[in-house]
C-alpha cells in the first residue's frame, strides 16, 4: 500500500474549513531499532490499513455536517461557493 493522503473537511453547517476532531483507526508496519542502551528509534514505518472513524467540527462541536471535500471544490478567498 503506498502513501495514504490526508483528505480535506467542510463542515456544511458552519462553514469551517480549518478545525476538526478526527479520530482514526490505523494499522502500520514498522522496524523498530533499538540502541544498546535501550532507546527506541521507529524506522520505515508503512500504514497497512487506515479507517476515518469519526469527523468532529470544532466550531459546530458535531459531525452531522461535515462533508470531505476534494481538491476541485476548494475555493479562492473571495469567489462564490462550489457547494451544493
Amino acid at each position: 500500500m503506498g502513501t495514504v493522503s490526508d483528505p480535506r473537511y467542510r463542515c456544511d453547517g458552519c462553514g469551517n474549513l480549518t478545525r476538526f476532531d478526527v479520530t482514526i483507526s490505523q494499522k502500520t508496519k514498522a522496524f523498530h531499532h533499538y540502541s544498546v542502551g535501550g532507546d527506541l528509534v521507529v524506522e520505515d514505518e508503512e500504514v497497512l490499513d487506515r479507517h476515518v472513524d469519526e469527523v468532529v467540527c470544532r466550531w459546530c462541536g458535531h459531525g452531522r455536517s461535515v462533508v470531505e471535500i476534494s481538491s476541485e471544490e476548494l475555493e479562492e478567498p473571495g469567489e462564490p461557493s462550489k457547494a451544493s
